[in-house]
């Protein structure tokens, strides 16, 4: 365990950290998650609108830090390509 105060602060520090961490990329798996299986299921209205919450929330844990920024451009980018294959 931490024998200082400022390693017992770095130690809440990063817990606090963690736990944000953990809840964003936990509702950022779920919104990806249900924009796709709605693109399974062929529910073009449901993936379009799937798609604005899950870019939103991926855009949001980039620009916090909690994903790279690269990995949410790459996600988006492939699931607005779904999208766009699912609706022509």
């Amino acid at each position: 365990m931490a024998n200082h105060r400022s390693a017992e602060k770095r130690v809440r520090q990063s817990l606090k950290r963690r736990d944000r961490n953990r809840h964003v990329k936990g509702r950022v798996k779920t919104v990806v998650k249900s924009v796709r299986s709605a693109i399974e299921s062929g529910g073009s209205e449901a993936a379009q609108q799937g798609l604005r919450a899950a870019e939103s929330e991926l855009r949001k844990a980039a620009s916090k830090g909690t994903i790279p920024k690269k990995r949410a451009s790459r996600q988006v980018s492939r699931l607005s390509r779904a999208v766009a294959r699912l609706s022509s």
